[in-house]
């Protein structure tokens, strides 16, 4: 099989696609012939020994793809040969096969292509789980939504109007706020060009938002804190920006304001069921149409590290996504 193989900790462009032997089997495992992996800001973070994740070496990154399940283990139940699967793998997903636990595969609608599929899970997942459950948003409220053009900020603007929220869309220039507005988002800011507390509070009549989904960080929080209405929720999603945010707790306090620190990936691990339950509305969803997977570009298997390089650079829209084919 070939993968994109990481023998030390280091940049992308010190990587290459070599021959490897494929991954053994083990214990309530599926052997996937991968057709698309997507590419996300933790496979950036894995290789350079930054992620919370240390896999032995050497190792492929890709927390995510999708393919058909060439084997499976035995009494793994639910899943057969041919069958046409999304995987949460962690890593593992830049290759053209790996095994992964049966509990990490959703199948994939009929509608569905792969690599529509291998975008998928992580960024609807994080922003479904963000959204119900731990903001709980309802039907006339108003979101803010940072980064709203990036992968997992235009599923939140489709998941939000889905849930009938408004939803104001920050992002860096028309381009990327066009792609947000054809998502659903009712009120744009260019945060290179308006301040956004201004701006917020110019389109709520003062009061503020009600929600926030916050995968910025930096400066963007810090104009969510001033421009949330009083009892709002913030949804601290990551650090985009590359700045942790500090949070002054008394705006908190005075504002009586929720902050809700969020990582989807220990869900997994401790809420399966609420996870299962997240995918199958969501997949729903997909089937009557309701939500329309973005994927800006496609990247052969072999131009991996290009694809890793647009993702740092911000100049991707919705998911970068590689093709093994």
């Amino acid at each position: 099989m070939r993968a994109f193989l990481c023998h030390e900790y280091g940049q992308a462009e010190t990587m290459k696609v070599e021959e490897t032997a494929p991954p053994e089997m083990f214990e309530g495992g599926v052997r996937i012939a991968i057709k698309a992996s997507g590419v996300n800001f933790a496979d950036t973070l894995i290789i350079t020994g930054e992620y919370q994740v240390r896999p032995p070496f050497p190792f492929s990154p890709g927390l995510e793809a999708a393919g058909e399940v060439l084997e499976v283990a035995p009494g793994v139940t639910g899943f057969k040969p041919g069958d046409r699967v999304m995987a949460m793998t962690g890593h593992g997903g830049f290759a053209t096969e790996t095994v992964t636990a049966a509990e990490n595969l959703i199948p994939m609608p009929d509608n569905m292509d792969f690599v529509s599929a291998a975008g998928f899970p992580s960024v609807y997942g994080t922003s479904h789980i963000g959204l119900v459950n731990k903001v709980n948003l309802q039907a006339g409220e108003t979101l803010l939504v940072h980064g709203a053009a990036g992968g997992v900020g235009l599923t939140a603007v489709e998941i939000g109007k889905k849930l009938g929220a408004t939803v104001i869309a920050t992002a860096g220039g028309p381009d990327k706020l066009e792609i947000a507005k054809q998502y659903g988002a009712d009120h744009l800011i260019d945060y290179r060009a308006e301040d956004i507390r201004d701006r917020v509070k110019e389109l709520t009549d003062g009061r503020g938002v009600d929600a926030v989904y916050d995968p910025v960080g930096g400066t963007a929080f810090d104009a969510s804190l001033r421009c949330t209405a009083p009892k709002g929720r913030i949804l601290v999603v990551g650090f985009a920006s590359g700045t942790v945010p500090q949070v002054p707790a008394n705006i908190i306090l005075v504002k009586n304001i929720t902050v809700i620190g969020y990582y989807w990936g220990a869900h997994r691990k401790f809420d399966q069921d609420l996870v299962q339950q997240s995918f199958a509305e969501l997949l729903d969803w997909y089937r009557a149409g309701d939500l329309k997977p973005h994927v800006s570009h496609t990247f052969p298997l072999e131009q991996a590290a290009e694809a890793m390089a647009m993702l740092k650079s911000r100049k991707s829209t919705g998911k970068v996504v590689l093709t093994m084919d």
